[in-house]
């Protein structure tokens, strides 16, 4: 299956556990890839024999900065269902999430969550 990616999307929100990540919010970063069927569009040069990956980036800031929740693991679930609804040529949604301002007391890249899911 073709892959369609989205690498290092910055956005800004208001997750997390501890009341000051909702009132301060802070950067969070996407990694996604997309499992979708493109051999039209390697072929007809057309947008819409695919699935645009500027309209996936609104869908997912759209739904990301909708509500504040606790845990990165019910914003990445949220994000993937988004996409699944919206887009129904994507088969397969790989998706990490990365909080590099988490409060954490360690020196570190970043902390997050990686999902996998698959249309049924």
């Amino acid at each position: 299956m073709d892959k369609i990616l989205i690498k290092g999307l910055k956005l800004f929100a208001y997750h997390g556990v501890n009341p000051e990540e909702k009132e301060q919010g802070q950067n969070f970063i996407f990694d996604i890839a997309i499992s979708v069927d493109i051999s039209k569009a390697c072929f007809s040069d057309n947008v819409n024999d695919t699935v645009s990956y500027a309209k996936v980036v609104k869908t997912v800031r759209r739904v990301f900065t909708a509500e504040k929740y606790d845990l990165l693991e019910r914003c990445a679930q949220v994000v993937a269902d988004a996409v699944f609804n919206e887009y129904p040529a994507v088969m397969q949604i790989d998706l990490t999430l990365k909080k590099p301002q988490a409060p954490v007391s360690a020196e570190f890249e970043y902390m997050g969550v990686q999902i996998s899911r698959s249309r049924s």
